[in-house]
C-alpha cells in the first residue's frame, strides 16, 4: 500500500468513527452493484464490527443489480441488527431502492435520489436487463394484436421471445412486490401506529391490513413503468414523500450530520473515481475493493 492510499484509508477510518458517534450506530459504506458477491461482502464487514452499538447505518450508492442477492444481504444484516438505517447521499437505483425499503429509516437530502424498482435479470453474457420494460412491451404487442394493429416486425419479435425468460421476468416482478410488502410492514412501518394525514382516519389506530395495503401500493407505484417512464429515472426525497407518501428523513438541515456524511462520502468517492473502482466497501477494520 502506497503512502497516499494509507493516508486516505486513515481519513476514511477517522471520518467513519465520527459518523458512528453522531448516529450512535455502526456504519458501513457501500458503493457498487448489488450482485452475487454482495451478501458475502456485508457478512465479512458485519463479522468485524464491535456490536456495542445496536444499530447499523448503511451509506449506499448503487446503480442497482439483482433482487436475489439483495434479499440474501437483508437476511444477513437482519440476523445481527434490529435497527437498520439507509443513508443515500447520492443515488440508490433499482435493486438499491429495494434494499433501502428494508430499512427502519431512509435518510436523504435535496440531491439524493432513489429509482424505480424494475428488477434486473442477468443474461448468459453477464449483462443485466430490466424485466418490467420487457413485460410492458410484450403487453403492448399483445394488445395491438387483438385489434389487428400489430406489425410484421412485432410478430417476428414475439416469435423469438423465450417463454422461459418471460416467466423469469414475471417471477422477478412478483418477488420484488412480495419483498417490499414484507419489509415495509415489518421495518419501515413498525412505528406507524396512528393515522396522521387522512381526515377520516386521523387519530385512529393503524391496522396490519392497512399497513399491508399501503406497502403494496408503494411497491406497485415504484414498479410502474408508465409512471416513471424510464428505468434510470431519479426520484427525489420530495417526490417519494409527496407522491408515494413514503416518509423520508431529510438530513439537509442537520448541519453536523450533513457535514459528517458529506466529508466521509467525499473522501470515499474521490478515491473510488480516481482509481476507477467498480465496488468499494468500507467498515470497521474491513475494506473491500474490486477494480474494473
Amino acid at each position: 500500500m502506497g503512502l497516499v492510499d494509507s493516508l486516505v484509508h486513515k481519513q476514511l477510518d477517522v471520518t467513519r468513527v465520527n459518523l458512528c458517534n453522531l448516529l450512535n450506530s455502526n456504519v458501513i459504506f457501500y458503493y457498487g452493484p448489488m450482485f452475487f458477491d454482495t451478501p458475502r461482502i456485508f457478512y465479512d464487514s458485519i463479522n468485524k464490527i464491535d456490536k456495542k452499538k445496536k444499530a447499523l447505518s448503511i451509506i449506499l450508492t448503487t446503480s442497482g443489480g439483482a433482487v436475489e442477492p439483495t434479499e440474501r444481504t437483508v437476511e444477513i444484516i437482519r440476523t445481527h441488527f434490529q435497527q437498520v438505517n439507509f443513508i443515500v447521499p447520492d443515488y440508490a437505483m433499482s435493486a438499491g431502492t429495494i434494499f433501502c425499503m428494508s430499512g427502519d429509516k431512509i435518510l436523504m437530502d435535496e440531491v439524493s435520489s432513489l429509482g424505480p424498482i424494475d428488477p434486473q435479470l442477468q443474461q448468459p453474457d453477464g449483462s443485466l436487463i430490466p424485466a418490467l420494460g420487457y413485460l410492458e412491451q410484450l403487453e403492448k404487442m399483445i394488445e395491438r394484436s387483438k385489434s389487428g394493429e400489430i406489425s410484421i416486425v412485432e410478430i417476428d419479435m414475439l416469435r423469438k421471445l423465450d417463454l422461459g425468460d418471460i416467466n423469469r421476468f414475471e417471477q422477478a416482478r412478483n418477488l420484488t412486490i412480495t419483498l417490499l410488502k414484507k419489509w415495509l410492514v415489518k421495518y419501515k412501518f413498525k412505528d406507524w401506529k396512528i393515522h396522521r394525514s387522512s381526515p377520516k382516519l386521523k387519530g385512529k389506530p393503524v391496522t396490519l391490513k392497512e399497513k399491508e395495503k399501503r406497502a403494496e401500493e408503494i411497491a406497485r407505484q415504484l414498479g410502474d413503468v408508465k409512471l416513471w417512464h424510464s428505468h434510470g429515472r431519479h426520484i427525489s426525497a420530495k417526490t417519494l414523500d409527496s407522491v408515494l407518501r413514503l416518509e423520508i428523513d431529510n438530513y439537509a438541515f442537520k448541519k453536523e450530520l450533513k457535514e459528517a456524511i458529506t466529508v466521509y462520502q467525499g473522501i470515499a468517492m474521490d478515491y473510488i473515481l480516481k482509481n476507477g473502482y467498480m465496488l468499494f466497501a468500507h467498515g470497521e477494520k474491513n475494506l473491500t475493493i474490486i477494480g474494473r
